[in-house]
């Protein structure tokens, strides 16, 4: 341990895997004392968004699925070799997923389907010569002279009717009213991902979902070092010096109904993720239909403490536009292997490759993606699990004349049936069928359009010991609804608030690799 850090405390607010990632940062590459780390959590469970639980009884619920890629999560593999694996040992988490993902390799045979339930040939882009213009024109305009432009702004009505649009834009989540430099960037970063964005054979997939294969080994790594975990415990209020500076004097905390004052000395640090995309989520049932919920703790603090000093961003610009960032996911779990059987037969993807299928005819827009299973720690090995997410959810189906969030679980497997053309097998999948739906109100809130400083800087100017990390911080040029921006705030958190002179990986440039260019060229004119 380090001598200058004996009585230094480290406070983060949110037990997501930006907080765990710079728990892991200070312990690893600072030689901090874990029982100086506090990550503060208002649920009773670590993990934020990489969520994962559930059982064959009441079935199982991922809100959401997150795509790991080799070539852009620099930093979230660089921790990941630190992490030893709960399964293997002498084996880190990065080599167990590699090895795991050279096994299972992504691979879509079925990325599109048409109304008439037939795989559709995506080999071409499907852009016209104004479409190409346009996406030149976007990759190169510098982001200050964009503003907060919207992607329905940039590209004209064809675009969003073409091959890529539908396959980019639900294998990241976009919509045509999110932010034009949002898509700029994803463009970029991921350039060498659009010459096979067809098959998705960039992404890199976790055993299990990301709950228990990333963060329950990263919990366990922190435990061993003596990390503190607070839980049940929602932070509402941070108290400020009085001063014009930044610097955090106190943690306004509820616990078990009481209220607590937690006092921060100068040279403690707090770290917060302000903001978050599943906060309020709801979950509905085979019988019911998910609530829509409004802001929850975390939007209310991240609001209170950006009126008390300038430079802590704008967070009306993500959590008051609910009708833009809100869509729905649902987690099906089957207790025999029909459904599976018949989508490998129909997809001709090998059961268990993660590939995703979109039906583009839904007016849902409605995708779902078959992981490898077992998908959870405790699955049966007769059970099935798959994912899905409508990112309409408040047009009228195609088979169920209903909004797809006024819809229970029962009929929004009666939907995907129908675009499945699977209605002669209806009786036998649903005999097991449990559909939990899932309403996610801020689920896409980091893609709505923004102005510049409506995301804090990581440490903010003026700013002794507070610092943000997670989705809703700016970091120059990379992209917000990936694990490793999560992980790449953290670092820059941990490092620049102890004035640590150590490298973080860089972001990969590929936009100045030539035959990274030549293939993307290509690509446009499929």
């Amino acid at each position: 341990m380090k001598q200058e850090y004996e009585n230094k405390q480290v406070y983060f607010v949110g037990g997501g895997i930006a907080s765990l990632a710079g728990a892991a940062f200070l312990v690893r590459d600072c030689d901090f004392p874990g029982s100086g780390i506090h990550i503060i959590e208002e649920m009773n469970i670590l993990g934020g968004s990489n969520d994962g639980a559930g059982s064959e009884e009441h079935g199982y619920v991922i809100r959401g699925g997150r795509m790991l890629n080799d070539e852009t999560y620099e930093n979230t593999w660089d921790l990941l070799m630190s992490i030893p694996s709960l399964d293997h040992p002498g084996q880190s988490v990065r080599e167990e997923i590699i090895a795991f993902d050279n096994a299972n390799p992504t691979h879509s045979n079925a990325r599109l389907v048409n109304a008439s339930g037939e795989v559709v040939d995506v080999l071409s882009m499907g852009f016209d010569m104004a479409d190409r213009l346009s996406m030149g024109k976007l990759i190169i305009t510098p982001e200050e002279q964009m503003g907060k432009a919207r992607i329905s702004d940039w590209f004209g009505p064809h675009f969003f009717t073409t091959n890529f649009w539908y396959m980019w834009a639900t294998t990241f989540a976009f919509q045509p009213w999110h932010s034009a430099v949002e898509l700029k960037r994803y463009m970029i970063r991921f350039m060498h991902e659009f010459p096979r964005i067809q098959t998705l054979e960039g992404v890199t997939r976790t055993p299990y979902n990301q709950y228990d294969s990333i963060i329950l080994p990263m919990k366990k790594y922190l435990e061993d070092h003596g990390v503190d975990f607070t839980l049940k415990c929602t932070v509402t209020d941070l108290e400020f010096k009085e001063d014009s500076g930044i610097t955090v004097t106190g943690l306004h905390v509820v616990q078990g109904g009481a209220e607590e004052l937690i006092e921060v000395k100068e040279e403690d640090l707090v770290i917060i993720t302000n903001g978050s995309m599943t906060e309020s989520s709801s979950l509905g049932s085979m019988t019911s239909a998910p609530r829509l919920n409004e802001k929850g703790s975390s939007w209310k603090l991240w609001e209170r403490i950006a009126a008390k000093r300038p430079g802590l961003g704008n967070p009306s610009s993500f959590d008051d536009h609910i009708e833009g960032s809100k869509w729905e996911s649902f987690t099906v779990t089957f207790s025999d292997t029909v459904f599976f059987d018949l989508m490998e037969q129909f997809s001709r993807n090998r059961a268990g490759t993660g590939a995703l299928v979109t039906f583009k005819d839904s007016s849902w827009l409605m995708s779902i993606v078959l992981a490898y299973q077992p998908h959870f720690r405790n699955q049966p090995e007769h059970v099935r699990v798959f994912w899905g997410y409508g990112l309409y959810p408040d047009k009228e189906g195609d088979f169920v004349k209903k909004k797809m969030s006024d819809c229970t679980g029962e009929e929004i497997m009666t939907e995907l049936l129908g675009h499945l053309h699977f209605e002669e097998h209806k009786e036998a999948i649903m005999a097991t069928a449990n559909c939990i739906p899932c309403m996610m109100p801020f689920i896409t809130a980091q893609f709505m359009p923004r102005a510049i400083g409506d995301r804090p800087k990581v440490v903010p100017d003026g700013s002794t010991n507070l610092a943000f990390i997670g989705q809703f911080c700016e970091i120059p040029d990379d992209v917000v609804f990936t694990e490793e921006y999560s992980v790449r705030t953290a670092r820059i958190a941990v490092y620049t608030l102890l004035g640590l002179n150590k490298p973080i990986t860089p972001i990969n440039h590929y936009q100045y690799d030539v035959r990274t260019l030549l293939a993307s060229l290509v690509t446009s004119f499929r």
